[in-house]
């Protein structure tokens, strides 16, 4: 599902909202999730998942091309680990 198809879904879902009110909310959400993130802090939706940031270390890598050695800096990435109520539903184990 893409961010369009989503806001579709509640808006048709909530026909009280108009969908420019559902896309404002929906990018609100998403823009707070990325601007915690960027903070360093964690973003847990309890039964959905849990947001973070993991640290990786710089390195030296290839070019897949040439095969000379190039620098890869740190960096930062997003990880996602899914809640329990996901997983379970996931496996078909609905509560």
């Amino acid at each position: 599902m893409i961010r369009s198809e989503l806001i579709q879904k509640i808006a048709d879902e909530n026909p009280k909202l108009l969908q420019r009110e559902v896309e404002k909310i929906v990018n609100t959400v998403f823009d707070e999730i990325t601007a915690a993130m960027a903070r360093g802090n964690r973003v847990e939706l309890r039964g959905f998942g849990a947001f973070s940031v993991k640290r990786r270390d710089g390195r030296t890598g290839r070019n897949p091309r040439t095969g000379e050695a190039v620098e890869v800096e740190e960096k930062a990435v997003p990880f996602f680990k899914t809640g329990k109520l996901l997983r379970d539903r996931l496996n078909g184990r609905e509560e």
